[in-house]
């Protein structure tokens, strides 16, 4: 009985520092031209599962393998351009009302794009 007990408190404790990153939020991304555009995220927690939607240029698209580890989110963005399927892998780090993120084209070379998001 007293392990249950501690292992349901141990469980309990690390869902309790998981990031709260429910909600929408705003960022500017510099585009392959330099230019800045707007992407905003709605997201929805639910322990370390993480689901929701990016919209951008293209409209809604929404997120999938969404996972919270701490204050550390994930999440990938699959879009279909011109018969091309398009991957982007999106990692970020929570804190406060910001997420520092950082996101690769999967099969391209060259460096991240990096942006912070802010809550709405």
């Amino acid at each position: 009985m007293k392990l249950r007990v501690t292992l349901l408190t141990a469980l309990l404790a690390v869902g309790a520092f998981a990031a709260d990153v429910t909600g929408k939020w705003s960022a500017e991304v510099q585009g392959q031209n330099g230019q800045a555009r707007t992407q905003n995220f709605d997201f929805k927690a639910d322990g370390n599962k993480l689901t929701g939607s990016l919209e951008g240029r293209q409209g809604a698209t929404p997120i999938t393998d969404g996972k919270i580890d701490g204050d550390t989110i994930s999440f990938n963005v699959v879009r279909e351009m011109n018969g091309n399927t398009m991957k982007s892998v999106y990692v970020g780090k929570l804190s406060g009302d910001t997420i520092a993120f950082k996101m690769t084209m999967e099969g391209r070379d060259g460096p991240a794009r990096e942006f912070t998001a802010k809550k709405q």
